[in-house]
């Protein structure tokens, strides 16, 4: 597994100014769906919500927003995609602006979460848990999505244990 990384560009927040509960959001943008997954209360745990389609940007934000809502979320994250060697692709443009229009257009902060080979791991848990190849397909977003959260939980934890062990020494 490659080691994964939070990118916040300055117009966003600080991943260690988010409040120690609430639940986080988190996307895996595609063109056509966006899989969509949560995390419990306590930030601990994600798991797969659902799969939206998409057409256009404002029909994507109602959703997302109703999504916020519904979660009554305190983060919004954001798959990044990027090629196997680490450069950016097409895909990592459209995502970086993605975050950027959902920042301009929420109360919450957007993060920028690296989504490599998120997809494949998707797939290979699903095919664990017996599900065949049409049940895939409609669920490897969501699972994709939910991925990228319990990376984003998993840096989120380091990054507040660091602090709180910087905070001691002093």
């Amino acid at each position: 597994m490659q080691e994964k990384e939070t990118h916040n560009p300055g117009e966003f927040a600080e991943i260690e100014a988010l409040p120690s509960k609430g639940r986080i959001v988190s996307i895996d943008p595609g063109t056509k769906r966006v899989g969509v997954a949560v995390c419990d209360e306590l930030q601990i745990i994600a798991r797969p919500v659902r799969m939206i389609a998409r057409s256009g940007w404002k029909k994507l934000l109602v959703q997302i927003k109703a999504i916020l809502t519904e979660f009554d979320a305190v983060a919004f994250v954001i798959g990044l995609p990027y090629n196997f060697d680490g450069t950016e692709s097409e895909m990592s443009a459209e995502a970086r602006r993605l975050a950027r229009n959902f920042s301009l257009s929420l109360d919450i902060p957007v993060f920028l979460q690296d989504e490599r080979a998120t997809s494949y791991e998707a797939k290979s848990r699903l095919w664990e848990q017996g599900a065949d190849l049409k049940e895939t397909s409609s669920r490897v977003d969501s699972e994709a999505a939910s991925i990228i959260l319990s990376d984003f939980l998993d840096i989120l934890k380091n990054r507040r244990r660091t602090c709180q062990n910087q905070n001691q020494k002093r």
